[in-house]
């Protein structure tokens, strides 16, 4: 849930939103690179970069080689669409399943729990899952089937046992609240790193662990409510440790995640709390008996399934 996974070409809004690191990369490369033949000609993808970067080091008398890899090293573990990338490889599994606990406060201070499970098959872009209501007894089998894509938006589907009947949540209705808790609809879609553009913004310390903060605007062909989010991403485990999320200039939802664990060699944040500033509200969730890497079935995440009390 979150919960950004191909390379990018050279060029790309990825590579150019940081001056400083795109500056110190293309004086790395020019080194190497002869003039193209024509001012109009297109950049040469990063594979064909790297061959010439290489094979031109023997001519740079000044500098060493082991000294010009580790520069150009540093200066592609800066791009922000490669940490992105790279933390949602770390994070790749086949399959999902936690049971959530679920506290939520509202502006007023009343607290009141929920529970649900989530199965999970496929990841980031290209994955199927169902959250289903456990308790409290007012929302016990209410049920969501989200259906991501690599190049759009996600499907949904919700199925509402006191009605008898599913309905798909059109895309309008994404940044309603999720049965009363502070996760919208679109809060509970991947974010694939495909339809996302990003920007290193600087470093900033979460929770004491050193971040790269990173800017992100949905694509065209990326139906959002937000028009941008800034990510912290761990250095040390490449998990999102927050993200706030905007609407034009205003922060309206804020994702803080903690309680790091490694499960079955995948570092996992535990605990996520979502907090509405608009309604000075707070949702806490924590996945228990998270395990990934289950035998799953596809015909477990379609509408027909989503009707099946469990």
């Amino acid at each position: 849930m979150s919960n950004y996974p191909t390379r990018p070409q050279a060029g790309e809004a990825g590579e150019t939103a940081c001056p400083t690191i795109a500056g110190t990369r293309v004086a790395l490369v020019a080194q190497a690179v002869p003039p193209a033949s024509s001012p109009r000609s297109l950049p040469p993808p990063r594979s064909r970069v790297l061959t010439r970067f290489f094979s031109a080091l023997p001519r740079c008398p000044r500098v060493s080689a082991v000294s010009l890899v580790f520069s150009l090293a540093a200066a592609l573990a800066q791009d922000p669409r490669q940490i992105v990338a790279e933390a949602q490889r770390r994070g790749r599994s086949n399959s999902q399943h936690y049971e959530g606990m679920l506290e939520v406060t509202s502006a007023g201070g009343k607290v009141t729990t929920k529970s649900w499970q989530s199965f999970r098959l496929g990841s980031y872009g290209n994955s199927k899952a169902i959250i289903r209501f456990t308790a409290p007894a007012e929302v016990k089998g209410v049920a969501l089937l989200v259906v991501n894509h690599p190049d759009r938006s996600s499907d949904q589907w919700m199925w509402t046992p006191a009605v008898g009947r599913d309905r798909r949540i059109a895309l309008q209705d994404r940044s309603t609240r999720f049965f009363a808790t502070d996760f919208s609809f679109e809060d509970l879609e991947e974010r694939d790193v495909d339809q996302f553009d990003f920007r290193l913004t600087g470093e900033e310390p979460i929770d004491g662990a050193p971040c790269w903060r990173i800017e992100t605007r949905p694509r065209l062909g990326k139906v959002s409510q937000y028009t941008l989010s800034r990510v912290w991403i761990r250095k040390d485990n490449y998990v999102a440790a927050r993200y706030d999320n905007y609407i034009k200039d205003q922060l309206v939802r804020r994702l803080h995640q903690t309680d790091i664990r490694n499960v079955q060699g995948i570092w996992t944040a535990c605990a996520l709390e979502m907090t509405d500033l608009r309604r000075n509200s707070r949702t806490v969730l924590r996945f228990e008996k998270l395990e990934y890497n289950l035998p799953m079935k596809e015909d477990d995440f379609t509408v027909q399934a989503l009707r099946r009390e469990q």
